[in-house]
This record gives structure tokens, C-alpha cells and sequence, in this order.
């Protein structure tokens, strides 16, 4: 069968120009008739998403965490399932759907059909796949560069990390869920949809894109070495208390600040406190491996 499907990719992902050749003869090889429109800005991908929304079956996106959240809303309107090319530096996404990074093997889970519905993150009217945070993860986006990217690649997220630690200052933020609200001191509050996040960080170590639940923490510090033993701990995805880090978990939040605070969405800053938070259950329809042992899956 000649399935149609509009190939997007991103030029200036750390992948993305020198894989799209083969990415094209890969897809063509497995019976896919391509419509290719490669960019260099993901944010016309909704736009393009549109354009050929009736004349493709399915829509496959070459790039990293922040070309996959560019085209997240166009990809929940149309509904087209999404196929991924693992081409970016982190890749959290595709981490959490079981993909690998190696295109042959990306390339052969598409053109086997195996479809899953996925949930999506929701704040201030922009969807996410893998977390939204506010605090010292928006220094880091801020001064992890594209240059960076692409000389480090994933050692780039803790070697930035290491830095912007010492320039974290706390913040005051009331968190609301349901009728009650939290008044706390924090450096950092995220709200994972996804398993992972940050170049292979765990959200939580029981984290599923598809749990219909979105998992807060908040990292509360009275010493700054405190701050290093979290970041420890939330690498393996464990939230210890004694550490002061808070946790919560439910399907709505409300994050406010004194002032308005970025918001990173999958590592790009795209909106500002004060946030809503919500959850989208089962909004995409996705190519996942056939394998029932998927750490980000619950099926």
C-alpha cells in the first residue's frame, strides 16, 4: 500500500541537514509516497501541517523536542498521526516512546503501522508533550544554544545545568489545585505530561505519556547544596521530601507568581505566569515500536 505522507523536517536541528537525504530514501524504500518540506523555522510547521492536512494519511516530523512541540497543535487539530525522526539533541520524546535514535530503525516503526494514543500537556493555551517549567530550567533553555547543541550534544543539558545553578534565586509562587492553594519559596516548578525531559531526565520514575496524568514537583531549597542532591534525584526520577522537593499529581493546575515568570514548554520559552495547567487525555495519534515493554507507555 502507498501510504501518503507529508515528511517535515528541521534544517537546523542538530540532525536534520544531514540525515534528510536519507530519511527520504529510507521512507520511499518502505512505500511511502513523500511530500517534503524541509525548514529551517519550526514554527511554520503548523502552517504547512494545514496545507496538505487532506491530501497525506500521516504526518512524520524530523527534529528534536522543540520541533515536535512547534507542530504539536497542528497535529491535534488535524489529527494526523504523527510518525518521529529522532534528529535533535535530547529526543525526550522519542525516548519515551521507545524510538531510537537510529533513522533505519525510527524509519521501519512508522511503516509497521503500530499505532498508540498519546496525552498531551496544556498551559495558557499551548500543548506539550514532555513538561512545562518555570524557574531555574528557563536559565538553562536561555543559555543552552544551539552551538552548544551541536558541539555537546546531550552533555550539553548538564554542563549548562552545572552553571546556571549558581545563578538559581527563589522565588515566591502560589500553587492551586482543585480549591486548594499552596504559597511556596521555590526554584524551579514543572509539570510533566511525558516520562522524559532535559536530555534523559526522569519527570517521575512511574511517569506514562498516556496515565491521563500530569505529575508537578516543586523544588523547595533552604541551602544551595540542597539543589545539587535534588537535581540528583530528580535524574532518576524520585522526588524525596526530606530533600524539600513537593510533589503533586491530577489532571489541573494553576502556578501564580508576584510577577510574570517564562515558561519553557519541551525546551522552548513560550509563554509567561500567571499559568493554567491542563490535561489533554488521549489527544494524539502516534507510531510507537510493537514492543509491550515501553517504560513511557502503559500498554
Amino acid at each position: 500500500m502507498n501510504r501518503r505522507a507529508l515528511l517535515l523536517v528541521n534544517r537546523h536541528s542538530r540532525r536534520g541537514q544531514q540525515n534528510l537525504s536519507q530519511a527520504i530514501e529510507q521512507l520511499q524504500a518502505l512505500g511511502f509516497q513523500l511530500f517534503e518540506e524541509s525548514t529551517e523555522q519550526p514554527k511554520h510547521l503548523p502552517k504547512l501541517i494545514h496545507k496538505y492536512c487532506d491530501r497525506v494519511d500521516l504526518a512524520i516530523v524530523g527534529g528534536g523536542d522543540g520541533t515536535l512541540n512547534a507542530a504539536a497543535d497542528a497535529l491535534l487539530e488535524t489529527q494526523l498521526p504523527l510518525g518521529i525522526l529522532p534528529l535533535g539533541t535530547a529526543n525526550d520524546l522519542a525516548r519515551t516512546l521507545g524510538i531510537p535514535p537510529n533513522l533505519p530503525e525510527a524509519c521501519q516503526i512508522i511503516a509497521d503501522g503500530h499505532i498508540q494514543r498519546i496525552d498531551l500537556g496544556w498551559v495558557n493555551g499551548k500543548h506539550f508533550f514532555n513538561v512545562a517549567s518555570l524557574g531555574l530550567s528557563v536559565k538553562i533553555t536561555e543559555q543552552l544554544t544551539k552551538e552548544v547543541k551541536q558541539r555537546w550534544g546531550k552533555l550539553a543539558y548538564a554542563a549548562t545545568a552545572s552553571q546556571a545553578i549558581w545563578q538559581a534565586r527563589p522565588f515566591w509562587a502560589h500553587i492551586r489545585q482543585g480549591d486548594e492553594t499552596i504559597r511556596v519559596k521555590t526554584v524551579q516548578i514543572a509539570v510533566g505530561n511525558g516520562r522524559y525531559y532535559g536530555g534523559g531526565m526522569l519527570v517521575r520514575d512511574d511517569a506514562k505519556i498516556d496515565d491521563q496524568r500530569l505529575d508537578l514537583y516543586s523544588l523547595e531549597i533552604q541551602h544551595w547544596w540542597q539543589l545539587l542532591l535534588q537535581l540528583l534525584a530528580l535524574s532518576l526520577g524520585q522526588h524525596p521530601q526530606w530533600l524539600g522537593v513537593r510533589t503533586l499529581e491530577g489532571e489541573e493546575f494553576e502556578v501564580i507568581t508576584v510577577k510574570p515568570r517564562p515558561i519553557n514548554t519541551d525546551g522552548e520559552l513560550t509563554t509567561y505566569t500567571p499559568a493554567k495547567f491542563r490535561l489533554i487525555p488521549q489527544a494524539l495519534p502516534v507510531f510507537v515500536p510493537t514492543s509491550p515493554e515501553i517504560p513511557g507507555l502503559t500498554e
